[in-house]
């Protein structure tokens, strides 16, 4: 797999390992909003020429103080996720890209170290909202709706990353990967078999 998500993983531990300048704690709730971009890519069996989907996200988040360093933080957010994979049949080439959207609850545990960095980690659940692929290559172009009933409708798994702030606003970096397959029959499993989801995510938000 092509590296975007692990050039992410790579930023997180280096910019995790600032020195922390300010030590202080939250002691009340804060609401926010964030945005940003997305690298997904799903694991496909028998395909090893894939790439990352771009895509982006977009949501609320609320942190809820538990004790002076530990806060609880629920989101809500739009997600895109999916992947881009190159195919070979009879000598004729192309690409199909992958386009899941889903709704998605990340329910995060954060630990504060200052002001300045959060650690956080959990589990997250997702609604499926729209399935689609597009097809560009030696057959042709093509774009259509993959039946919905053909995925897990709820998808879940666990995230990983860090936000950094700069007085209200916020740089995060993230990860996701999920825990069951993507697709449940028809042409999705035929398709992707038992493919998961993988995200790495870059974040610009704003803390009230």
């Amino acid at each position: 797999m092509k590296s975007s998500i692990v050039r992410l993983l790579v930023a997180s531990v280096l910019i995790s390992s600032l020195p922390v300048l300010e030590v202080s704690a939250q002691t009340t709730p804060r609401t926010g909003i964030k945005g940003g971009l997305n690298a997904s890519t799903l694991y496909l069996n028998n395909v090893d020429d894939r790439n990352e989907r771009i895509g982006f996200h977009v949501g609320l988040f609320t942190q809820i103080p538990v004790t002076s360093f530990f806060v609880i933080q629920p989101e809500l957010q739009y997600t895109t996720k999916g992947v881009s994979a190159n195919y070979n049949l009879l000598g004729n080439t192309g690409k199909n890209n992958f386009n899941l959207n889903y709704v998605e609850l990340p329910v995060l545990a954060t630990f504060k170290l200052g002001n300045s960095v959060d650690l956080q980690a959990g589990p997250y659940a997702s609604y499926l909202v729209s399935s689609k692929v597009t097809t560009d290559g030696d057959f042709g172009s093509d774009y259509r709706n993959i039946n919905r009933d053909n995925f897990n409708t709820f998808d879940y798994g666990i995230a990983g990353g860090l936000n950094i702030y700069f007085g209200k606003a916020l740089l995060g970096l993230r990860y996701g990967q999920g825990l069951q397959p993507v697709a449940k029959d028809g042409a999705a499993r035929l398709l992707m078999g038992k493919a998961k989801n993988a995200v790495g995510q870059v974040s610009l938000g704003f803390a009230f």
